[in-house]
């Protein structure tokens, strides 16, 4: 499968306002002592991104912190497998700049398509809907391969961090990617948003 990047604002200013926030945030965690090199390491607390500042007030289950069922980690991971796949075959690839008119807004994909951030909120709600516990179902900003923005979620299994991304069915760990993880929800609670570390 072939897919164009997520484009997320205005391309310059973007890169390096993002690159300054993931070196802030690893300086400002660098302190902090060792952690299993499989999950992401959160640092210091960040804002949302600027398209995702009311997500919770418009998905309040993207923002959910409540425990799902106990299924189980191969089956688990089979739905996980299956709801990447199934949302990036009959999701088209639409810039918010077509669709909204504006640089970013995160919502859910409209009969149109989305952008990368959409993708990763129909995952997301998706998954909560057939009982994955919200809580292991982060979405996460970062620069591609390309470096430029793209989102993606995070699906916090037993064995690591694994990504799930509309560029690929892969599910991939976050280290195999290749990417530069920026931000993400906060484990601990989704409402907030935090640094990570790529370092470990």
């Amino acid at each position: 499968m072939t897919r164009t990047g997520c484009i997320m604002g205005n391309p310059r200013i973007r890169t390096w306002i993002l690159a300054a926030m993931m070196v802030c945030a690893q300086m400002m965690g660098s302190s902090a002592g060792a952690a299993d090199p499989r999950f992401l390491k959160p640092s210091a607390n960040f804002p949302a991104p600027s398209g995702a500042s009311n997500l919770c007030r418009i998905y309040a289950w993207a923002c959910a912190a409540t425990r799902g069922k106990r299924l189980g980690a191969a089956r688990e991971y089979e739905l996980v497998r299956r709801v990447n796949q199934q949302v990036n075959a009959a999701t088209r690839d639409v810039a918010d700049r077509r669709q909204y008119d504006i640089e970013e807004k995160w919502a859910l994909p409209t009969r149109l398509g989305g952008d990368c951030e959409d993708f990763a909120l129909l995952k997301k709600r998706d998954l909560i809907r057939i009982g994955l516990d919200p809580r292991k179902l982060l979405l996460a900003t970062v620069l591609d391969s390309r470096r430029n923005a793209h989102a993606v979620l995070v699906y916090r299994s037993a064995q690591g961090d694994l990504v799930l991304d509309n560029l690929t069915n892969r599910i991939r760990p976050w280290r195999a990617t290749g990417y530069i993880f920026l931000r993400m929800q906060d484990p601990r609670q989704p409402r907030n948003w935090v640094g990570v570390q790529n370092k470990v």
